[in-house]
Order: C-alpha cells, then sequence, then structure tokens
C-alpha cells in the first residue's frame, strides 16, 4: 500500500466518525481489550457506530471483542471507546490495526489509554493482577511506520518513555485512593494467535517482560508517531505457558478479564476524571 493510499484510508475513516460525533469533541481515546468490553458501559449517552459503517475498519472475529465506537461522557469527559481490535493475527496488516489510533490523532485525541488481556511472566503477577506498562517489547515483528511517513507523524518517534511519565504517576495514586491493587511492568507484544510455548515464554521473560499478549504495541507506536500521551493496563488473567499445570484457553482469558473489569473500570474512570 503506497503512503498515499495509507493516508486516505486514515482520512475516509477519520471523516466517517466525525459525521457521527455531533457536538463532541473528545481528546482521550480508549482502547478495550478481550473481556474488558464491560468497562464501556460506564460511557454515558453514547453514540455508537458499529465498525461495519467505517472505512477501513473490520468487524473483529475473536470473542470478547464487540466492534463499535462509543462517543460519550466519562466522567464528565468526552471519549471515545473503542470497544474491540482487529489484530494482526486475524490477517490484518500493521497499518490497518493502527488505523483507530491515526483517525483518532486526525480527531484531536491527545490521550490514548489501551488496554489488553495478558499472560503473567512475573511470578508475582498472579491470575487478576492489573499492570501498569511502563514499557513494551514489540516482537511482533511488525511495526505501522513502514513505508513513507503519513502527514503529522515524525518520521524517527522516540520510544524512550513510551508511557507518559504524568500519567502513570495519576493512575498510581487513583489505584492507592481507590484501594486498586495494581502493579507495574513490562508488557511483550507477540503475533499469535497461538500462546507461546513455555520456551518462549523463558525467552521474552529473559529479555525483560512481566506480561505477555498479542496486541498494543503497534497502536503505542503509531500514537508516539503523533505525538500522543499513552497509557496502558494488562488484566493478567493467567500464568503465562510452562508457568502452572493449566491449559490455556481463551473462555478462562475472558471470564477472568470480566472479573476484574469491574477494577480496571473505576481504575480508568478515575484516571480520566483526573485529566479534567
Amino acid at each position: 500500500m503506497s503512503t498515499a493510499e495509507r493516508a486516505a484510508m486514515v482520512e475516509a475513516a477519520r471523516g466517517a466518525i466525525a459525521a457521527r460525533m455531533g457536538h463532541l469533541k473528545p481528546t482521550i481515546a480508549i482502547v478495550l481489550g478481550s473481556g474488558l468490553g464491560p468497562l464501556a458501559d460506564r460511557v454515558a449517552n453514547p453514540i455508537r457506530i458499529g465498525y461495519g459503517e467505517i472505512p477501513g475498519f473490520h468487524v473483529p472475529s475473536v470473542e470478547g471483542h464487540r466492534g463499535e465506537l462509543l462517543i460519550g461522557r466519562l466522567a464528565g469527559q468526552a471519549v471515545i471507546v473503542q470497544s474491540g481490535r482487529f489484530h494482526m493475527y486475524e490477517g490484518h496488516s500493521a497499518d490497518v490495526s493502527a488505523l483507530p489510533v491515526r483517525a483518532f490523532a486526525e480527531l484531536g485525541v491527545e490521550i490514548l489509554i489501551v488496554t489488553n488481556a495478558a499472560g503473567g511472566i512475573n511470578p508475582e503477577f498472579g491470575a487478576g493482577t492489573i499492570m501498569l506498562i511502563n514499557d513494551h517489547l514489540n516482537l511482533t515483528g511488525r511495526t505501522p511506520l513502514l513505508g513513507g511517513a503519513l502527514p503529522g507523524e515524525e518520521r524517527f518517534p522516540d520510544m524512550t518513555v513510551a508511557y507518559d511519565l504524568g500519567l502513570r504517576k495519576t493512575a498510581r495514586r487513583i489505584a492507592e485512593e481507590n484501594d486498586v491493587p495494581l502493579r507495574e511492568g513490562v508488557y511483550a507484544g507477540l503475533l499469535g494467535p497461538s500462546y507461546e510455548t513455555p520456551a518462549e515464554v523463558t525467552m521474552v521473560g529473559r529479555a525483560g517482560a512481566d506480561a505477555v499478549g498479542m496486541s498494543t504495541v503497534v497502536e503505542v507506536i503509531a500514537a508516539r508517531a503523533r505525538g500522543m500521551r499513552c497509557l496502558g493496563f494488562s488484566t493478567v488473567t493467567n500464568p503465562a505457558a510452562g508457568l502452572s499445570q493449566e491449559s490455556l484457553s481463551h473462555v478462562d482469558v475472558m471470564a477472568m478479564a470480566a472479573q476484574v473489569g469491574g477494577r480496571l473500570g473505576a481504575l480508568v474512570e478515575g484516571i480520566v476524571a483526573a485529566t479534567a
């Protein structure tokens, strides 16, 4: 896909969303991972836009991803909530997976909050842990920045502090005020869709990862190229492969994410309120 075609794809998506936004001008976007869709229910009086109504968007094929945008207010702040991803393991390019983030940037979004379900590598992060992401490893082999730089994007974005220090400080404060246990660590993004082998988990752990999943990293790369401030959370739904005797199941991942959803929802809502 040429640079012009990639830019046109972003503009088409932006235009379709803008046409439905009404008077709201969100500056915060929230991306919901597997099993975390109920967080969208906290948005007041949402405008709902199905992915099928937005050029370039794809209806997710993965259970636990609703496939719609919600535009409304959370804690009094105008927000866009992306309820469900379309992942690279579904056959999409990094450009397509990052398309929502790029469209949000064109709409004036300045803060991106990403969430995901992940396997725990750090032995101290048991199932149900909420991990504040302080850095990531992009092990997908993909990046949305290949090809010519899109309008408004930095050619060589600095990823030294990909996850904003100020937003992380706010997250820790809100978690403490609301008695939400919060750990902090590094997220490794792999391509999937198979779960990792025990040997791969060992390798990624030795590289410094505390949790592993199949999303998030290309979105944050695209967001940083646009100068957006990023904040990320992993819900540790299970120990990663080889760290327990249990087999891995997407059904179990969603069930644990749903159990944690209330605490994570309260945390994200408090952070949104604090950005006012």
